[in-house]
């Protein structure tokens, strides 16, 4: 199984998953009131409220007619804007993770394992944080 980060916005998330011949579109949406994860269009999960909607989702693909077997995948999402660049036009979203039972198969922003090693030198640290070359 193999995901592609599409789009990354701060109210839309589309996800490319590709498993052999096989192609699907997971989508994650913000509306006022509450989120929606969509497959192939049509809507999977949806959660309501104002503040502490859901931010883990998860998803089995590929089932039979008995609602067994498939590929289970958890979707994490982490809604907080990304301040890593405050110069850019557009505010993206400050993570996205999809897992499967075997390990991530896409890590974004802060969710992505990378972004939680400590740098090792003071120019790795001024370049992470604010993006200076010392």
């Amino acid at each position: 199984m193999r995901a592609e980060l599409v789009r990354c916005d701060l109210h839309e998330v589309d996800i490319k998953i590709t498993n052999g011949e096989d192609m699907q579109v997971l989508q994650w949406r913000r509306k006022l009131l509450h989120d929606e994860i969509l497959l192939n269009g049509r809507v999977q999960m949806t959660s309501y409220g104002l503040w502490g909607r859901e931010k883990v989702y998860g998803l089995v693909f590929n089932r039979d007619e008995n609602g067994e077997g498939g590929t289970k995948v958890m979707l994490i999402v982490d809604p907080q804007t990304d301040s890593s660049n405050w110069f850019a036009s557009k505010e993206r979203l400050a993570g996205v993770r999809l897992e499967t039972a075997t390990g991530p198969v896409l890590a974004y922003g802060t969710l992505d394992p990378r972004a939680l090693e400590k740098p090792s030198t003071f120019s790795d640290w001024m370049k992470k944080t604010i993006g200076m070359e010392w």
